[in-house]
C-alpha cells in the first residue's frame, strides 16, 4: 500500500472535513494495477496484430459521429418507401428521386435525397428482440452490443449502472486513447432516455467513469429550439482558487506512483506519464476544447444551412469537435424517446409530426453535416453513422409492443429498418440490402445492429473481438459479431 500525502481537503465544497480518500489513497497491492494495466495493454496489442487488420476498410476512420435517431422513426416514411402497397403500408407522403438511379426517398427529405451519393443507405437493419422491445432495450443493444436481463415488464431497464456494458465510445477511448489535448468523447445535446430512465447504454459501465463522455447538455427542455445558443461549458475549466491547489494534489498522486511503485512505472514507462500529465494540463490551458463550442464563430449562412434549431446546430457543433480533434461524438436525437411532438416514437400524428416537426430538422441538419464534412476533407476520415434503436409498423394503426396507435401512426418494429452510414472509406451512392415489398423484413443482406457496431470498431482498428474483462473481471469480446465489410469501398 502507498499513501499520497497532502493537506487536508481544505479545496472541497466541506472546509471541515479532515483525511478523505481524495487525500489517502491506499491501493490494496500493485497486483491488482498491474492486472489491469496488463488486460489494456495486452487488448491493445490483439487489436493491432488482428487478422482484420487487412481487410477492406480496416482503421480508415480517426473520428466517429454517431447520429442517434432515439424513437425509431418510420422508415417507410423516409428512406424507403413501398409502392403497390394497400393503403394501410403506404406512405401518406409521396415518394421522390435521389442521386441514385431508381432509388427513392420520401418528400419529407428532399435535402437527403441531393446528397444520398455521399453516404450508404442499409435497407436491411433487422433482429428479433428478447421479449418486449421497447426503446431502452433497444437503445442499450446497439450502444453496447450486448442486451441485458434487467427488464421491466413494461420492457424498461433499470437505471445505469457500473456493471453496465460500455457504451462503444468508451471502448474506442480506451483502446484508442487520444495523442492530443481535446476531448475524446463527448455526447449532446441530451442524455439517451426512455421515460424515467436516463443515460442507459451511455456510459462507461464496467470500465470505469474515467472512459464517460463529456457531456453537454445545455439548460431548456426539449421544445426550446434556442438552447444551442446558451452553451455553458464552465467546467472544462477549473476555478481560480481551486486551480493550483488541485494541480499541487494531482502532482503528489503522480509522484507517489513514480517513487513507491517503481514495478507499475517500469510496465508503463512507454506510455510516458509525464506526457499524460502535461497533456491533461494543456487541455485546460490552452482553451481548444473551449473553442470548439463557439458556435457563433461559424458564418450565419452556414448556421442556417444547418437549421436553427437543437438538432441543426448540435450538427455543427459535432463538426467544430470533430475537427478540433475529439475521437467519439454521440448526438442523440433531442426529445425523449418515448414522447410526442418531434420525437420520432410517431405512435399518434406521424403524417403531421414528421412533415412539421422531426423531418425538416433531419433533412436540413444530415445534410448540411454531410455536405460540410465532404467540402472540408474531413469526411474521408469520419465515420457518420445515422439510425434508431428500430424502424416502424408496416401497417398502421396496429399494435405490436403493447402501445396504442391512432390510424396514422406506426408502433415499434426491430425486424426491418434503415440505418445511413459514410466516410472513412464507406461506399457513396450505395444501397446495401432490401427490404420486402411492405417494408416487414429483408429481403436481401440484412444486417444485426451488433454487426453495424463491429463495422464501427473495424473502421477505427479495433478488433471487435478484442477481449475486456468485466467488473468481475470476466473476459468479454467487445461485440459477438463481424464487421459488414461489403459496406467499404
Amino acid at each position: 500500500m502507498f499513501r499520497i500525502p497532502g493537506a487536508l481537503g481544505k479545496d472541497l465544497c466541506d472546509k471541515d472535513l479532515g483525511l478523505t480518500r481524495r487525500d489517502i489513497l491506499r491501493v490494496g497491492g500493485a497486483s491488482m494495477l498491474g492486472l489491469t494495466l496488463n488486460n489494456l495493454f495486452r487488448a491493445q496489442a490483439a487489436s493491432a496484430g488482428s487478422a482484420a487488420a487487412g481487410r477492406a476498410g480496416w482503421g480508415k476512420a480517426k473520428h466517429v459521429l454517431m447520429i442517434y435517431l432515439q424513437g425509431g422513426p418510420s422508415h417507410l416514411d423516409l428512406w424507403d418507401p413501398k409502392e403497390n402497397v394497400s393503403d394501410k403500408v403506404r406512405s401518406a407522403f409521396k415518394t421522390i428521386p435521389t442521386k441514385i438511379p431508381g432509388h427513392h426517398f420520401t418528400e419529407i427529405l428532399p435535402q437527403l435525397a441531393k446528397v444520398n451519393d455521399k453516404f450508404t443507405t442499409i435497407n436491411s437493419m433487422s433482429y428479433t428482440p428478447n421479449g418486449l422491445f421497447n426503446h431502452t432495450a433497444a437503445i442499450y443493444q446497439i450502444m453496447t452490443g450486448y442486451t441485458t436481463d434487467k427488464v421491466s415488464p413494461s420492457g424498461q431497464l433499470e437505471p445505469p449502472n457500473a456493471k453496465d456494458y460500455p457504451n462503444f465510445g468508451s471502448n474506442i477511448i480506451r483502446l484508442k486513447p487520444m495523442d492530443e489535448p481535446m476531448l475524446p468523447f463527448v455526447m449532446l445535446p441530451r442524455p439517451l432516455q426512455e421515460s424515467n430512465v436516463v443515460g442507459k447504454g451511455g456510459t462507461a459501465g464496467f470500465l470505469g467513469k474515467a472512459y464517460d463522455p463529456y457531456t453537454l447538455y445545455p439548460e431548456g427542455d426539449d421544445l426550446d429550439m434556442g438552447k444551442m445558443d446558451r452553451l455553458k461549458i464552465d467546467d472544462l475549466q477549473l476555478r481560480p482558487d481551486l486551480f493550483s491547489l488541485r494541480l499541487q494534489r494531482r502532482a503528489k498522486l503522480r509522484d507517489a506512483i513514480n517513487d513507491q511503485m517503481p514495478t507499475i512505472e517500469a510496465a508503463v514507462k512507454d506510455l510516458s506519464l509525464d506526457g499524460y500529465y502535461d497533456q491533461a494540463l494543456s487541455l485546460i490551458a490552452s482553451g481548444r476544447a473551449r473553442d470548439a463550442f463557439a458556435l457563433e464563430r461559424e458564418p450565419t449562412k452556414l448556421r442556417d444551412r444547418y437549421g436553427r434549431n437543437t438538432f441543426g446546430q448540435s450538427c455543427l457543433l459535432a463538426r467544430r469537435l470533430i475537427e478540433a480533434g475529439t475521437r467519439v461524438v454521440e448526438l442523440i436525437w433531442p426529445k425523449v424517446a418515448n414522447s410526442d411532438n418531434h420525437s420520432w416514437d410517431h405512435h399518434v400524428g406521424l403524417t403531421q409530426r414528421m412533415k412539421n416537426q422531426s423531418g425538416p430538422m433531419l433533412d436540413q441538419g444530415l445534410s448540411a453535416l454531410f455536405e460540410d464534412l465532404d467540402a472540408s476533407g474531413l469526411l474521408e476520415e469520419t465515420l457518420v453513422v445515422a439510425l434508431g434503436e428500430f424502424g416502424r409498423s408496416p401497417e398502421k394503426g396496429v399494435s405490436t409492443s403493447g402501445n396504442g396507435n391512432s390510424a396514422d401512426g406506426r408502433d415499434h418494429w426491430p425486424y426491418c429498418y434503415t440505418a445511413v452510414i459514410g466516410g472513412a472509406g464507406i461506399k457513396r451512392g450505395y444501397v446495401h440490402g432490401k427490404s420486402d415489398k411492405t417494408g416487414s423484413a429483408p429481403a436481401e443482406n440484412p444486417v444485426h445492429p451488433t454487426e453495424l457496431l463491429a463495422t464501427i470498431y473495424h473502421a477505427v482498428g479495433i478488433d471487435p473481438e478484442t477481449i475486456v474483462h468485466n467488473h468481475l473481471n470476466q473476459p468479454r469480446e467487445l461485440v459477438k459479431a463481424k464487421p459488414v465489410t461489403q459496406l467499404f469501398a
